[in-house]
């Protein structure tokens, strides 16, 4: 067994046995992404194929079924391009440079998981990432959407199996200067596939992270990263973090409130007015969400951070952040509801308001496409409830049918014409007859949205809310 062991590295493939299966026989096949070694036993850590990459993780090598192995196929390495991280071309002296070099250190950095060519790669990663702090004075981070793969279906961490949304709705054609783009994943370091983050503590809360998140190095081999909660500040120890509080003056984000009702209250923050809390914000949503790429500019982005308010102060449960100036009509760019906030309504909620702040503004707005497999999820779920609303509230008049069409609904919810046509594609309530199309309401359709709404306890009171749309374009470089 231990020498069938020393012969798997990283891109080999074999099944591995899953925890908390309720088939206990289900051995889905992994890649194997590194390899370390901890008091002579060997640890691997793995990505179940066509499984999100949130159910990454270390396991022993009882846990793999070395009979099937896969060896990686040789492939030729592509050098740089654009800067950033990959397989570029190798060549003896590179290669003895970079032996030479990282020997000194090569068994602390295997004990923390990253092997000593993918640790200088690494280095070099954070090297590029943070350059531009010395360049711009401030450093800041937003993210991307990631096109799926053609025909390739994403599973979400119940299993539950969603075909992510269309790429070609809403994508550019040509580069923005500002704001986020579609980012290409064939630059992806296997280094970034990785979760550097063991642990944050949050207020009250302990998170277990989902994803890589470019935080400090240094801060990578702690069993736990601390955070202020009103700040966002990232701490190395519960000693630093007691210091910070009692320094800290924040009680809820810097920004101005323009909603509250009950215990929930929303902050609008802008980018280049809180660059370091924005950081901050972007750092922490980049543990949760996959589909986001590091920018150095939070100037172009407004950010809405909704809190739940107690005695000591007004606590984060999520935000969502979007172009102050959008040619595509988009009014949402990135949303996250917290782990330990998700499956209570806040999803539909961050989303409702986006729609009510496109109401003020008097547009119609879109979520950037395409959406992550939660967030697609989240938004057929609020696209569906929305209009089905406006179509059961219609009357009819003199005995005829009720008539609605799609301009009206949308003007209506501020939902954009295409999301209301494919939201209704997705319902089957489109059926041509007569030479016309009409919308038909099944018993089915309508018992399903009831127990829906019945459900549904938050909703946002536009009477709540206190917002002034601004004119972005009139204050130059925002």
């Amino acid at each position: 067994m231990r020498n069938v062991e020393n012969v798997i590295t990283e891109g080999c493939r074999l099944p591995v046995l899953r925890k908390n299966q309720v088939n206990e026989d289900e051995w889905p096949l992994a890649e194997i992404l590194s390899v370390k070694d901890i008091l002579g036993k060997k640890l691997y850590y793995v990505h179940y194929i066509d499984f999100n990459k949130r159910l990454d993780e270390w396991v022993t090598p009882d846990r793999l079924d070395i009979k099937k192995l896969q060896f990686p196929k040789k492939e030729a390495k592509t050098p740089m391009k654009d800067g950033l991280p990959g397989s570029r071309p190798s060549s003896p002296e590179r290669d003895v440079v970079r032996e030479s070099t990282l020997q000194p250190c090569c068994d602390s950095r295997r004990r923390n998981g990253i092997p000593p060519l993918q640790w200088q790669r690494y280095t070099e990663y954070h090297m590029q990432l943070f350059s531009n702090l010395h360049h711009n004075g401030t450093t800041s981070i937003q993210r991307h959407l990631i096109p799926p793969q053609p025909g390739r279906k994403r599973k979400s961490c119940g299993g539950t199996d969603e075909d992510s949304q269309d790429s070609s709705d809403g994508i550019p054609s040509a580069p923005r200067m500002t704001g986020s783009l579609v980012s290409d994943r064939s630059h992806d370091d296997i280094v970034t596939r990785m979760k550097n983050i063991d642990c944050i503590e949050l207020g009250r809360h302990r998170l277990k992270p989902w994803y890589f998140s470019p935080y400090p190095q240094e801060l990578t081999s702690l069993l736990i990263l601390y955070l202020c909660e009103f700040c966002l500040k990232y701490l190395k120890s519960l000693k630093c973090l007691q210091r910070h509080l009692t320094k800290c003056n924040l009680r809820h984000p810097p920004g101005n409130e323009i909603y509250r009702k009950g215990t929930i209250s929303f902050f609008e923050i802008d980018g280049r007015k809180n660059k370091a809390y924005s950081q901050n914000l972007c750092l922490l949503a980049k543990c949760f969400l996959d589909h986001k790429t590091l920018y150095y500019d939070t100037d172009p982005f407004l950010f809405y951070v909704m809190t739940e308010y107690d005695s000591k102060g007004f606590h984060i449960v999520g935000y969502f952040s979007k172009e102050k100036e959008s040619t595509e009509d988009y009014n949402l760019a990135c949303i996250l509801t917290l782990p330990h906030y998700q499956r209570r309504g806040y999803g539909k909620l961050l989303i409702e308001i986006s729609y009510e702040l496109s109401q003020v503004e008097g547009k119609t707005g879109t979520p950037e496409k395409p959406l992550s497999d939660l967030g697609l999820l989240s938004y057929r779920s609020y696209w569906s409830q929305t209009i089905l609303e406006i179509l059961m509230d219609l009357k009819s008049e003199n005995g005829e049918r009720p008539q609605i069409t799609i301009n009206e609904i949308s003007e209506i919810t501020s939902v954009k014409k295409e999301d209301v046509i494919s939201t209704l594609q997705y319902l089957n309530l489109i059926n041509y007859y007569k030479g016309q199309y009409i919308l038909t309401l099944s018993e089915d359709i309508v018992e399903g949205h009831e127990r829906a709404m019945q459900k549904r306890h938050l909703r946002i009171d536009p009477k709540c809310l206190h917002f002034t749309p601004k004119d972005w374009s009139k204050r130059g470089k925002w």
